[in-house]
Formats: structure tokens, sequence, C-alpha cells
């Protein structure tokens, strides 16, 4: 009986056993870590770090990182970039450029390229107002892509003279003596606008403001506009612009195409503003596209005895500048680049010293080199001035 009696107890055990495997234990409730507890709950909330949550902001240490590798890509990229090979290229790159450079904070960006190829500049039968149209549709085409973003742009010529000129060369058919709206989101307007109640057509005044080289009207802001671009305005017109940015300290200014190099060359002359107007203005605008070409002449010992060569100094926020020499074809060879703008007479040395370094050009005395150089190899506002910014070099 008792071996009996141990053998049914074994058999009962082991069928609890089986029973307790094959039959699901009822879930025991679990408290979610995104648990938000109600008014009679004392549960605390757990909460994790923001660095792990997938809704994190921009501010996460991850986050961070990628945009500081995002940015650094992009620089990388844009400090060998080419020259572009068509205006449609152009535009591109200057778009981009311009962009990346109002998301960084930017207000005062320099464009500058050249509005019109190599060959049709240098024809005769092109004059000013060739240019001005070139540029004027070339503005248009650059507006476009931000109207298409949303932004508010507004073409400004110095006035409304050459306001007129520039819209009837659209050939549109835009009512005459009046702004006009290309596009939506695009005005074309003008810096300086006359007194509406002034209906004089002789106005003795002005002749005398004109020899000082003061034109007619005011300047005036027009509220909602994100994006200034600002066309043909010469030396004496560019006060216009910072007081325009002094009564839109928000917006965005766009020198496009001025010329700015040649402009600053006019500054402190007679009729011209001072030389601080460098230092106090344009010294903060940023060259965020830059193509320029230049070409040089230089003679030599021996044949062919005159060397005629060029190259362009490219730069594309936020790359650097880069030196290139221009090597036929449409094709370009890097010869330096830097962060900081190159002058006039560093840019064209470091051409010089490409040269001299695949022996096109033989070595020189100093002498010799002395007098081809000049004792001075800067323009004044290439100088350290100690009130000017390196916005326009940077």
């Amino acid at each position: 009986m008792g071996r009996s009696a141990a053998a049914a107890l074994l058999l009962v055990l082991s069928i609890l056993h089986v029973a307790k495997a094959l039959i699901p234990s009822a879930p025991v409730a679990r408290r979610s870590v995104f648990h938000r507890p109600t008014s009679s709950s004392t549960a605390s909330v757990v909460r994790l770090p923001t660095h792990l949550c997938s809704d994190a902001s921009d501010s996460s240490p991850s986050a961070v990182v990628s945009e500081e590798e995002r940015r650094a890509a992009l620089k990388a990229e844009a400090d060998v970039e080419p020259p572009p090979k068509s205006f449609f290229q152009l535009q591109k790159q200057a778009y981009a450029a311009a962009k990346l450079a109002i998301g960084d904070g930017e207000r005062l960006l320099e464009i500058e390229f050249p509005p019109l190829p190599a060959a049709q500049l240098e024809a005769d039968e092109v004059g000013a107002y060739q240019v001005t149209q070139a540029n004027v549709r070339l503005a248009l085409d650059f507006a476009r892509s931000f109207s298409e973003d949303g932004k508010k742009l507004c073409i400004l010529m110095p006035d409304e003279a050459e306001r007129n000129i520039a819209i009837e060369s659209l050939d549109e058919g835009y009512e005459k003596g009046a702004d006009c709206t290309p596009m939506p989101g695009v005005t074309i307007s003008s810096l300086r606008v006359s007194d509406p109640d002034d209906k004089r057509l002789f106005k003795p005044e002005q002749i005398f403001l004109n020899l000082f080289g003061t034109p007619s009207g005011q300047v005036n802001a027009r509220p909602g506009t994100d994006i200034y671009v600002i066309l043909v305005a010469s030396a004496q017109e560019l006060p216009d612009v910072e007081q325009l940015h002094k009564l839109e300290p928000d917006a965005t200014i766009v020198f496009f195409n001025l010329k700015l190099e040649t402009l600053r060359g006019d500054l402190g002359a007679p009729a011209f503003p001072p030389k601080e107007f460098q230092d106090r203005f344009l010294s903060r605008v940023k060259p965020v596209y830059f193509l320029r070409t230049r070409q040089y002449s230089r003679s030599m010992a021996t044949p062919p005895f005159l060397l005629n060569y060029q190259g362009c100094l490219y730069r594309k926020y936020p790359g650097k500048f880069q030196t290139l020499l221009d090597t036929g074809g449409g094709n370009f060879r890097t010869v330096q680049s830097s962060n900081i703008r190159p002058g006039l007479g560093e840019f064209k040395e470091q051409l010089t010293v490409s040269l001299r370094a695949t022996g096109v050009i033989d070595e020189e005395g100093k002498t010799l080199s002395f007098l081809r150089t000049g004792y001075k190899t800067q323009t004044w506002w290439e100088e350290e001035r100690p009130d000017a910014s390196m916005g326009w070099r940077t």
C-alpha cells in the first residue's frame, strides 16, 4: 500500500506540472514609462533623456552633430566646386549660395558675375543699356527662385527714370511710369520715390542738388518685403541703399552685379561718398556668389615676347575663394584657395607664380620684379582699416 500511494502521488504531481505549463498565466499589469498619471494617481513619471527620444529637438547632441556634419559637407563641396558652364547652372548656384547665407543670418549680400558672355561684353555694339537689360532679366530669374519659396522680393533701380527704362525693356505691356509685378511676389520699383503731390515739371532746386550727386525723391521701404535686389546703382547712389538698410534692418539686401570693386575706387572723390562709407557700410557686404574674370599681358625676353593670360576669382558661399587660371576651352585650373578674399594685386601674383612654376614664365630678379609690381600692391580699401568689417573678405 505504501508503494502504491507514493506512485499515485507522483502521478498527480506530474499531471499538475504539465497543466501549468500548457495554461497561459494572466498578464501582469505594467506601467509604461510614458504613462501620464491622472490627478488621483500618486505614481511618479519616468522621463527618458532628451537625446534618446525620437521627437527630440534640434538642440539634442545627435542633431547638433548631424547639422555640423551637414555644414562641413556643404563647405567641403563648395570649396572645390568649379565655375558654372552655363547661365542656368550659374543661377542655380547663386540661388543656393544666397539662400544658405540668408539662413545663416546674413542680411547684406553681394552677387557678382558677368551678365553677358565675354564675347558680347567686348563687342562695340554692346553698351550700358544692353548690360542693364541683361541684368534685369537675370535679377528676375534670381527672384523667381525665392518667390517660389514664398518670399516677397522687390527689384530696385536707383530712381524712377531707371525703373521706367527697365520696365520698358521687358516689352510686356506694363503701365508706363509705375511699378510692375512681372510675377507673383516680385515687384520692380525704385530706391527713391518722388513726392506724388509735387506736380512741377521743372524743379530748379534739383539742378543744384544734381551737382553734388543728390537725386530727387526720398528712400522708402516696402512693408512686407523679404529681399531687396539692387540693380545698376552707382557709387553716389549707394548711401540710399544704406538708408534702406536702416529702415528695414531685418530685410535682406542683395547687391546684384554692381561691381562693388570698381565703385569702392570712386569713394573719396569730389561729389562721391567719403572713404569712411566703405568702413561703415560696404565692408559689411558679404560676397556670397562671386565670379570675376581678369585679363593680363606680360612682356617676355623670348618668343612670343608678349604673353596674354587670364583667370577668375570664384567663390560660392560658404566655400573658399578660388584663384583659377584659364587654360582655354572654358576650362580652369585651381591655383590657390583661401578663406580670405585675395586683393587685386595678390590675385594677379598668384596667377603669375603658377605660370612661373609651370615654366611658362621665366624667373626674374628682384629688381625687375619690383619694377613690374611697384611699391604699392594694395588699394586703400584692401588695407587693414581699424573701423572696417571683414565681412567683405570672408
